[in-house]
């Protein structure tokens, strides 16, 4: 079944922050020679055209398979979106109608794209006009909670002023990719089918690009950190430019404008290449700067080559680095804490950049977690292509998970350690103002056996609420639903400057620490001079977090949260017991004579809530709570997890 919710938690309105960019500048300082590098539009064939052409380099079982989806995507009809469905985000805040209606007719056309590139008989043809027809006729490409960047703002689209969003881009891709491959059989329905579609991706997407200044470009300030809307549309803009665009000055010239647009993202990571929007953002991040370096390595004859670069090496290795176990990855802000990860694009981004352990974890993935749907992509179609091209190589190149016992990032100040007997730690400081923000300085998540123990939440279905004013009135997006305290009745507060002070990492031997001042990610009312952090992962003992805090009266009310999805047993006086599904037990440890323990169920029932029972696998989600006893004004407090 195809895995269609994990994708749409990357569905957001784009965030930008002022932030000091690194002018790295890789593509533009490699590309001064693009004009005579770039092939021809006529002559660029990075993929077969015919079904002997395909049958060279996949699998009799991947044709059979692609063949299989087409004909099933021969029987529904193609059908418009009503008006009523687009208005359903600005009336009730649903986003999820609309998106299921649009996502499905573009994967029904790709089904029936690749089956008839695949067979060459013209019987999946007719079929594919009406989809392109269809999808022709829609008033905007894009989604419904995107809409609102029109001048008009949210509600319908104006059709006289066309915006690119993550999904105009995406169906411009798709579209461009249908010409490609089966451009002559189009011919012969009607000539007027492909003028059509090259219509349509000039005015939607090539024409608004020449002067657009969206939100996620950075509103025309060249200084703006971007996040992973920038590389993920500027991949899709690629490919319909590099396909579509006949005018070879105007194609160079979007080869130009989208390379800048990377250039911008990648200037706005830190030193060590860390995505703060977490490993399942990454696909659409830093996956999708693979994707455009891909286009512009074969655009180009293998001219504009940038994989080797170190930087783009540390940016890749960041999706293996934050593996936990199985599907479980560390998650921080709104990522996933489950992700099937693309095994097939994994070993192909080691293998151009030539590093092995990368080769090794995504053959493993691709192992673990085949399924119908490697290979192709619903979205990222391009990079589908490339994983279906790479599929015998990555099939038979040794299988290793490969997962790192300590990790530091310290542009995102992320760390993580795994311990002798199978604990697995991760904490954080940063700031409360990162991309898809959560209010969780500070925070850490404890795995045992590669089960969670001590978790991150994450983020539920997304809502017009999800990037709204109302963003911190949903429980997962707070603190107080992290595993931190709340202290005098005040929890952490959003933006750039409630952060973490004086972090630091240490590893030493078996011993691997991150210290944190986390006074800061509070306000003012919280009445805290100091509360020092440290989390700290022992490799022969367990995890241990130390608190030490000072405040400016005595505390009159402190609790510290424990989210998990284990049975817990609160009874016994100065431990928890956690119950692993294996049932093995987890231990957390604490001064009996300093706290008191308590446990609530999380009650799920708020639209935004059911995107974390798939998340969990409809597994009961609770907090543990400490409350504190005393009321002193300075305190170190300790809580030990071991087997």
């Amino acid at each position: 079944m195809r895995n269609i919710f994990r994708l749409l938690l990357l569905l957001t309105i784009p965030f930008t922050a002022n932030a000091q960019l690194t002018h790295r500048e890789l593509l533009q300082r490699s590309s001064a020679q693009l004009a005579q590098q770039l092939i021809p539009q006529n002559q660029f064939k990075p993929f077969p055209q015919t079904p002997e052409g395909w049958r060279a380099l996949l699998p009799d079982t991947v044709i059979a398979k692609l063949i299989r989806l087409g004909e099933t995507a021969l029987k529904p009809e193609f059908k418009g979106i009503p008006a009523t469905v687009m208005l359903e985000f600005v009336r009730n805040g649903n986003r999820t109608d609309y998106e299921k209606l649009s996502f499905a007719k573009r994967n029904q056309l790709w089904d029936l794209v690749l089956a008839e590139s695949v067979e060459g008989k013209g019987r999946f043809t007719d079929k594919i006009v009406d989809g392109i027809w269809s999808i022709s006729e829609e008033s905007f490409w894009g989604i419904s909670a995107h809409v609102g960047a029109q001048k008009a703002g949210a509600g319908l689209p104006d059709v006289q002023d066309p915006i690119v969003d993550l999904f105009d881009a995406e169906t411009s891709a798709l579209m461009a990719w249908t010409d490609y491959f089966i451009g002559p059989q189009l011919d012969k329905v009607s000539k007027l089918v492909r003028q059509r579609i090259r219509y349509e991706i000039e005015r939607r997407t090539l024409n608004p690009m020449l002067t657009a200044r969206y939100g996620w470009m950075g509103g025309g300030n060249t200084e703006a950190k971007l996040n992973n809307w920038a590389p993920w549309i500027a991949s899709n803009y690629l490919a319909a430019d590099l396909l579509i665009e006949k005018d070879e000055a105007k194609r160079l010239n979007a080869v130009k404008i989208a390379s800048k647009i990377l250039d911008q993202y990648i200037d706005g990571l830190g030193t060590d290449g860390g995505c703060e929007e977490g490993p399942s953002y990454w696909t659409a991040a830093g996956g999708a700067v693979y994707d455009a370096l891909n286009l512009l390595n074969d655009a180009t004859g293998g001219k504009l080559n940038i994989y080797k670069d170190p930087f783009i090496q540390k940016m890749g290795s960041y999706i293996y680095k934050t593996h936990i176990a199985g599907t479980y990855f560390i998650n921080v802000a709104d990522a996933h804490p489950t992700l099937k990860p693309d095994g097939l694009m994994i070993y192909r981004f080691g293998k151009d950049m030539d590093y092995q352990p990368m080769m090794n974890f995504g053959s493993w993935a691709y192992h673990s977690f085949a399924s119908e749907d490697v290979g192709y992509e619903q979205f990222h179609r391009t990079r589908g292509l490339y994983n279906m091209v790479a599929l015998k190589a990555c099939a038979a190149y040794p299988a290793k998970e490969n997962d790192v016992a300590d990790m530091w990032y310290s542009d995102v100040q992320l760390m993580a350690s795994r311990s002798n007997n199978g604990l697995f730690l991760s904490s954080h400081g940063g700031t409360n103002g990162e991309s898809h923000n959560h209010n969780d300085v500070g925070d850490f998540t404890v795995y045992a056996d590669g089960y969670p123990v001590i978790i991150d939440v994450g983020s539920g279905t997304y809502t017009a609420r999800t990037f709204g004013k109302d963003r911190y009135k949903l429980w997962f997006n707070t603190s107080p639903f992290h595993n931190l305290p709340t202290i005098n009745g005040q929890e952490q507060a959003a933006g750039l400057k409630y952060e973490a002070t004086g972090v630091k990492y240490n590893q030493n031997g078996n011993i691997s620490e991150l210290s944190m001042n986390i006074a800061k990610a509070y306000p003012a009312e919280a009445g805290i001079k100091s509360w020092q952090r440290v989390v700290k992962m022992d490799k022969t003992k367990g995890v241990e977090v130390d608190d030490n805090f000072e405040t400016v009266a005595p505390v009159s009310s402190l609790t510290q949260s424990f989210m998990t999805v284990c049975e817990a047993d609160v009874n016994t006086s100065g431990k928890i017991t956690f119950t692993l599904p294996n049932h093995t037990k987890i231990y957390l440890d604490y001064d009996a004579s300093v706290w008191t323990a308590s446990k609530d169920k999380m009650v799920l029932d708020s639209p935004e809530d059911q995107g974390l029972k798939h998340s969990w696998e409809g597994k009961d989600i609770w907090r543990v709570l400490l409350t504190f006893k005393g009321h002193e004004v300075n305190k170190a407090v300790k809580y030990v997890l071991h087997k």
